[in-house]
């Protein structure tokens, strides 16, 4: 079984294009791999990213239109025009929060469906997923108790295990979202990543755990 430790920012649009090819992967390789999803901190001060990184480019009217550039190709990955224009969460850090909160309240499938959930809420609804109502609207949508997902936040549980995915992808040195973590951190992928190349690189390194020592 081989084990790939995938992080991204739920409000990172390369990741959105993403999600189909994790999809796909789980669905070629079912039973031989294993996708554990983890939170990185691109978003977390968004109003800090756009008036210092995205000053020169026309601020949050520049991030749109990048972020519409970026899905020209990808029509499985359809973008809400209001994105980044009049929908602009302030943070990705509460929606990692909870998504945390519910995996370890419910489960990681039911925390890896509420995100893929959340993601959809914000980039074709144009939802404010930064906002705690929002959230957990969509947990009752999914059929998901807000009490014992709130107690597991008010605890500090979710928050520290949300800190241990930042903390761990800043010593990875991940330079991007989304990061593929694969052959025990030896080897990693991130950004735009094609689906062949994700495909070609699981299925070289089953054949080394299964069939063959690494030659090199």
């Amino acid at each position: 079984m081989l084990t790939i430790d995938y992080y991204s920012d739920i409000l990172c649009i390369w990741a959105w294009i993403a999600q189909r090819r994790i999809e796909e992967l789980n669905e070629q390789f079912s039973g031989k791999i294993i996708i554990r999803h983890h939170y990185m901190d691109i978003f977390g001060d968004v109003n800090n990213k756009m008036t210092t990184q995205w000053a020169a480019k026309g601020g949050y009217d520049g991030f749109a239109k990048h972020v519409n550039a970026a899905i020209e190709n990808y029509a499985h990955a359809p973008v809400n025009p209001d994105v980044w224009r009049t929908c602009k969460p302030s943070t990705s850090a509460n929606a990692h929060l909870f998504i945390k909160a519910v995996a370890l309240t419910y489960s990681a499938e039911a925390a890896n469906t509420y995100a893929k959930i959340v993601r959809e809420a914000f980039f074709v609804h144009a939802m404010d997923i930064s906002q705690q109502d929002q959230l957990i609207k969509i947990l009752t949508q999914q059929g998901l108790e807000k009490t014992p997902i709130l107690k597991t936040i008010a605890q500090g549980d979710a928050i520290a295990a949300l800190m241990n995915d930042y903390q761990t992808a800043k010593q990875l040195n991940l330079k991007g979202s989304p990061s593929y973590v694969m052959n025990d951190e030896r080897q990693i992928l991130y950004g735009n990543v094609g689906y062949r190349v994700l495909s070609a690189n699981v299925e070289e390194l089953l054949k080394q755990v299964h069939h063959e020592a690494s030659w090199c």
